[in-house]
């Protein structure tokens, strides 16, 4: 089974949704006959690329406070096994971090960047417009960090994740994380474990039409 998973990287939801899906499949009988692909999506892809703290994002797009925010999502993320530090973490443009994880892709990789990446940004305030940060992460998780420099240096990749983020949209992705199984089904949010795994035994068993969840 192939599933799909549209996400930002600055998205809490996204990162809580991951860890309830890792459940998800542990539980599944045959989970290593699950291929899991991070499609880009960009919740902001008007952010500048100068970091900010991403509690003056919050506090523009909601209107109070960043604690009042901030506290709740760091308890369902705890609840999940995750630390938050969101009064730590510098808001920016997700591109180049995107393209990172195209590259990743192609390597194999893809996986442990992308958790490199949720865990750089949210537990350790981290910049995901840091070029000499994203290599760091990278090489962390088994690439090369010469390569990922020359690769984040360049414009390779550009293109296709370009494409990957209007392919999103066209296909009615409006909201993160969106998990697509086999190409037919959608399941939207962050949902629980319990959830996600009856759509993943069903998706299996051949008992789910093609729906969103």
């Amino acid at each position: 089974m192939r599933v799909e998973i549209y996400s930002d990287l600055v998205c809490p939801w996204c990162y809580i949704g991951k860890r309830r899906f890792e459940q998800a499949v542990a539980a599944l009988p045959g989970a290593g006959q699950v291929e899991v692909v991070y499609r880009p999506f960009q919740l902001n892809p008007d952010a500048p690329e100068a970091a900010e703290p991403s509690s003056r994002v919050y506090e523009r797009k909601f209107g109070r406070p960043a604690e009042t925010i901030f506290g709740p999502l760091t308890q369902a993320a705890a609840a999940e096994g995750l630390t938050f530090r969101l009064e730590e973490a510098l808001a920016t443009n997700t591109f180049q971090a995107h393209r990172l994880l195209w590259h990743a892709g192609r390597h194999g990789r893809q996986a442990e960047v992308k958790e490199g990446l949720l865990a750089h940004y949210f537990t350790n305030g981290g910049d995901l417009g840091d070029r000499t940060a994203l290599a760091d992460v990278a090489a962390a998780a088994g690439l090369d960090r010469d390569g990922a420099r020359a690769f984040l240096a360049s414009q390779e990749g550009t293109d296709e994740v370009r494409a990957e983020l209007a392919q999103a949209l066209e296909a009615g992705v409006t909201a993160v994380p969106t998990f697509v199984f086999d190409g037919k089904v959608v399941l939207q949010g962050a949902q629980s474990p319990e959830l996600i795994l009856e759509v993943l035994t069903k998706v299996t068993d051949g008992t789910l039409p093609a729906a969103t969840v």
